[in-house]
């Protein structure tokens, strides 16, 4: 069952409001950020901070999960999105926050 808040929205649509959230999010902590000019790969942005350390971002939207009635991101980094160093941000579509995932893998 669909939430309201994503109610009319496709997963493609989610994907753009989530990452378009994160583009201006990192802009406003002092990021340069270029965007994944294609929908497909490993990365949707490349995000570089005033000492020139660069991120390589995937985004993710958290989704509603019933079993502990809170949002939570459920995706995992693929092995070449761990082997290229891939940071995960997530968005939670209701406060519209974004934060960095910390991995353990």
């Amino acid at each position: 069952m669909r939430k309201p808040w994503t109610k009319g929205l496709g997963d493609s649509r989610k994907g753009d409001m989530a990452e378009n959230y994160a583009l201006t999010w990192l802009w406003d902590n002092g990021y340069e950020v270029f965007m994944n000019s294609g929908s497909t790969g490993p990365v949707d942005m490349i995000a570089m901070d005033k000492n020139g350390e660069v991120l390589k971002i995937d985004v993710k939207s958290e989704s509603w999960s019933t079993k502990r009635n809170k949002f939570m991101n459920k995706a995992q980094r693929t092995d070449l999105q761990k082997k290229l160093g891939v940071q995960f941000i997530t968005y939670n579509p209701v406060t519209r926050k974004l934060r960095f995932v910390k991995h353990i893998d």
